[in-house]
């Protein structure tokens, strides 16, 4: 079974990772890929619309002759991270009670 993960869960994954250290895209996708099945032509477009809501900042480093864009968390990206582990817990302690409710003994 594949489950599509929810935007908000995928923003969420990002943010938390960012929150650790900045990151380049390529690294900073196989790390989000260790916990949720992304692709790298998913990534960016999510890291571009993260940066145009405000959540992010780039800066580019040079390295081997050429330039990577780093990835950092703004102010207002550390606010959207809490708001998304907030929303996280109201609904997976839901979820929790209903799946517990309904499993057999």
């Amino acid at each position: 079974m594949h489950i599509q993960v929810p935007t908000i869960l995928l923003d969420g994954t990002v943010l938390a990772a960012l929150s650790k250290e900045d990151m380049y895209g390529y690294a900073l996708t196989k790390i989000v890929q260790e916990s949720l099945s992304v692709s790298e032509s998913t990534m960016y477009p999510v890291l571009r619309r993260l940066k145009k809501e405000g959540f992010l900042d780039t800066y580019d480093e040079p390295f081997e002759g050429r330039n990577r864009r780093y990835y950092q968390l703004t102010p207002a990206g550390y606010n959207r991270l809490e708001d998304i582990i907030d929303e996280w817990i109201v609904f997976r302690d839901s979820l929790n009670r209903l799946l517990e409710d309904n499993k057999h003994e």
